[in-house]
């Protein structure tokens, strides 16, 4: 089938058809630079970052948008609290960003704009709003009147007069509707500010992503993303305003992705169970937290935990183990010997396993991103890789036997791939895994092997006694070894 995606907006299923043939415009909220990132961010960039790789997977051109919050309440309190001016904030945390994204993995977006650089965009947007007689100026503040757009809570579902019935007084007399939202800021004592018709000032946060889509994708374009907190009242207020100004649809498909959570409670500074991604990745491998994230469905909450992401770890090594064995054990087979007929009398099961994946893995990606069947796809095809080579024993493949293996696991890293998964050596896979877990159990390489060459030199004197005392050594330590026809491996066990 075509591809087709939940559109919260219509709260439906729905084929995906863009503006422009063969072209893609795709914005996402990005952060607010002001702290390191934590886990939850890192499910809405990899979230993002695959659906971006599927749509390019599948012959789209893609202008993908992802803007920085660099002026804030949260960006000017912090700079306060440290002494140093906004943008020394904004600099640390922005390149703590990017250091994080690539060691995920993900991608770089199109264009990454700095609401700073867009205030004359901004500015723009609410003038028109003003002129139109749907914003106001309230002191020194420019705000959104809501009663003055028709469809507002038409993302959320919720209604506007149950909003009014239930709001809070505000504290600014000034609004006329406790729902108005700000777009322009005037300036206070310490702030940066930026001149405007309507006084020195600063935008609010809504507007940013209305100027920058508009800027970038045009008044109208294809997937706004980000996660399900943003729909109310962002993502609703962008809507608003935008839908005002242009007087045309803002955008056609709305894609949310669900929230992470810790041990089944929501993730929160005060329950004490939030966690940095930096932190995460100095003992979890970043494909691990990759597959971790990528093996729930994106639209559904997905539960961190140590045992969810040791499963995950565990299944992404079988992954690398399958398709490192059938590198070193299926040497590349000459085009002549390869023939369909003769793969299928190999491993009839296998074969069928090779043939079918392409249409599978389609058919769920296709089904608003189903990474989590995906991935069950991928997993499916290792099971029956690794059953096959095991039938060989240690012994390398031949022929149609290599030919045959070597087709599945070039499909195993091409679809793979596409989730960002299997996108290193195996050898170098496990050595990075290596790194991580001996730092968690305070070894060294160095000591690792020290201690295997003891055990090897006592093997050689025939000395079993003293081998069988340095497995069972590091056995005790985490260490589990592995006789192979290539000499001794090891992997930590934790």
């Amino acid at each position: 089938m075509n591809l087709h995606v939940y559109n919260t907006l219509t709260k439906s299923k729905e084929e995906f058809v863009p503006l422009e043939p063969g072209r893609v415009k795709l914005y996402v909220c990005g952060i607010t630079a002001y702290d390191y990132c934590h886990i939850g961010h890192a499910r809405s960039a990899i979230v993002f970052d695959v659906i971006y790789r599927y749509l390019l997977y599948l012959g789209y051109e893609v202008v993908y948008v992802r803007n920085f919050t660099d002026v804030d309440d949260k960006i000017i309190r912090r700079a306060n609290e440290e002494g140093v001016d906004y943008h020394t904030i904004v600099d640390r945390y922005i390149r703590a960003f990017y250091e994080d994204m690539d060691a995920l993995g993900v991608l770089r977006p199109s264009f990454e704009p700095l609401a700073t650089e867009n205030i004359p965009q901004m500015i723009e947007v609410i003038r028109i709003l003003i002129d139109k007689g749907i914003a106001y100026k309230a002191g020194s503040d420019v705000y959104f009147q809501v009663d003055r757009f028709p469809g507002y809570g038409k993302l959320s579902g919720r209604h506007l007069e149950d909003m009014m019935a239930g709001a809070r007084v505000e504290v600014d007399a000034n609004k006329k509707n406790p729902l108005d939202f700000v777009l322009w800021k005037g300036s206070k004592p310490g702030e940066p500010a930026w001149d405007s018709p309507w006084g020195p000032g600063r935008p609010g946060w809504h507007i940013e992503c209305s100027a920058m889509g508009n800027r970038y994708l045009g008044a109208t374009f294809d997937i706004h993303g980000g996660g399900k907190d943003l729909i109310f009242p962002h993502h609703e207020n962008e809507i608003a305003q935008s839908e005002a100004a242009f007087d045309q649809p803002f955008v056609r498909y709305w894609l949310h992705n669900g929230f992470v959570n810790i041990n089944n409670e929501k993730m929160s500074k005060s329950l004490g169970n939030f966690f940095i991604i930096r932190d995460v990745l100095k003992t979890v491998h970043p494909e691990a937290l990759r597959l971790f994230v990528l093996s729930k469905h994106y639209r559904s909450p997905v539960d961190y935990s140590d045992e969810t992401i040791a499963e995950a770890e565990r299944g992404l090594e079988k992954l690398y183990s399958t398709f490192g064995s059938l590198l070193d054990r299926s040497p590349e087979t000459a085009e002549s010997v390869i023939d369909d007929k003769g793969l299928r009398s190999q491993d009839p099961e296998l074969y069928e396993e090779i043939s079918n994946l392409p249409a599978e893995f389609h058919e769920a990606m296709n089904n608003d991103f189903n990474t989590a069947q995906a991935i069950g796809y991928l997993f499916g095809l290792q099971r029956n890789l690794q059953r096959f080579l095991d039938r060989f024993g240690a012994k390398n493949l031949k022929g149609q036997a290599a030919a045959l293996a070597r087709k599945g696991g070039s499909l195993l890293r091409t679809y793979a791939g596409i989730l960002g998964l299997l996108t290193r050596s195996p050898d170098d896979f496990f050595e990075e895994l290596k790194d991580l877990k001996l730092k968690a159990i305070g070894l060294t390489k160095e000591e690792v092997e020290r201690l295997i060459d003891m055990r090897n030199e006592a093997r050689k004197t025939k000395d079993f006694s003293a081998a069988d005392q340095v497995r069972l050594d590091l056995k005790e330590k985490g260490i589990q070894l592995e006789d192979t026809p290539r000499g001794t491996r090891w992997r930590v066990i934790l």
